[in-house]
């Protein structure tokens, strides 16, 4: 992956920022997202200011900005050889109190994102001959929990599995390889974000018995950025999250 040029969104916090850690630190070429542009500008100094990183704030729901990311990763490294649509938003709710405003949120952000991204993405990558992109799903989209509703999130991210496998069979003539990573419980800000104040306690919910690390979700990135010969997979690093439980 050296000198290969990464785009990652959702990359001021968490798993996003895991993710560009790694790269960056394998010498690959970074274009980071979010649309905190505060936070990103601080987790890019954070990263070092590195040379082989440049930032761009922008709401990935908007189709302009997908086509800003790839201008810019263009004009600064000269090409575009992974996408990583990480960006999302993830919050419990009962079904009986969604409302029409909760699902715009995340059929937005989470499935509009993606998609609008990903289009902005492929035809450079058609030109190049080869690319991959990786979604980020999740494990619950198979593996249901009684004691966490959140119809709303699942079925946005639900659809992402589903636009990995079209994809995958879309553009496998062009050697575009198309994944998701299904996370399971990950500590990142996110579970504080969900009312989760002891992510650990959760541990239970994994055969591993203890919940898993946002760099563990970026070394499953990297192998999925060079794999050459995977596409149309869904591979959950979740501990054995939809195997079984611990009791």
């Amino acid at each position: 992956m050296k000198n290969k040029t990464v785009i990652i969104t959702g990359a001021s916090s968490g798993i996003g920022k895991a993710i560009a850690k790694y790269f960056i630190e394998r010498d690959s070429n970074v274009v980071m997202n979010s649309s905190n542009e505060e936070n990103l500008r601080n987790t890019y100094e954070e990263l070092g200011a590195p040379l082989n990183a440049a930032y761009f704030a922008g709401d990935i729901s908007k189709q302009s900005t997908g086509q800003q990311l790839m201008t810019l990763a263009l004009k600064k490294f000269n090409s575009i050889d992974v996408l990583i649509n990480n960006a999302g938003i993830f919050a419990p709710k009962p079904f009986l109190d969604v409302e029409e405003n909760d699902l715009d949120l995340y059929w937005n952000v989470n499935l509009k994102g993606t998609y609008f991204t990903t289009q902005a993405a492929i035809p450079q990558m058609i030109k190049q001959g080869k690319g991959s992109i990786i979604n980020i799903g999740t494990v619950l989209v198979d593996h249901a929990i009684d004691g966490f509703p959140a119809t709303a999130p699942l079925t946005s991210k639900g659809a992402v599995h589903a636009l990995t496998r079209q994809l995958a069979a879309e553009f496998g003539k062009d050697n575009i390889k198309v994944n998701t990573i299904a996370p399971g419980i990950i500590r990142s800000p996110l579970q504080g974000k969900m009312g989760i104040e002891d992510a650990d306690s959760l541990a239970k919910l994994h055969l591993l018995n203890r919940i898993g690390e946002a760099n563990e979700i970026a070394e499953a990135a990297y192998y999925l950025a060079t794999a050459e010969f995977v596409t149309g997979e869904t591979i959950n690093v979740a501990g054995g999250h939809t195997i079984g439980h611990t009791i």
